[in-house]
């Protein structure tokens, strides 16, 4: 009993360490979306941190168009970062849990 306590110990020691090592490699992951005019461009990390925008100088001309598209497309990029994101933390967390009666809810 104490043996596979230590066991699970370990293994979700294991899990941690890879779930952090995930974060690091996701921060270089990057995920590109633009407006369906291709107008305005943005790059964020798999862990939404935006890296690039892109604006075409025909948006400066009107604030409110560029902050419309703005939001649209930042949202838009985020929603499909954060899918990249919980993909793979979630791969790795439900790969690494160890074998706990009543906890396969992860599974």
């Amino acid at each position: 009993m104490f043996g596979d306590l230590m066991g699970m110990m370990g293994k979700l020691k294991e899990t941690q360490q890879k779930i952090e090592e995930t974060k690091k490699r996701l921060d270089t992951v990057l995920v590109d979306e633009q407006s369906s005019d291709g107008l305005l461009k943005v790059t964020l990390t798999a862990n939404r941190k935006i890296k690039s925008i892109d604006i075409d100088e025909s948006l400066l001309e009107d604030k409110e168009q560029l902050e419309d598209y703005l939001i649209l497309v930042l949202n838009k990029a985020i929603e499909k970062a954060t899918n990249v994101n919980e993909a793979e933390l979630g791969a790795v967390a439900k790969d690494g849990m160890p074998n706990i009666p009543g906890m396969d809810m992860f599974k």
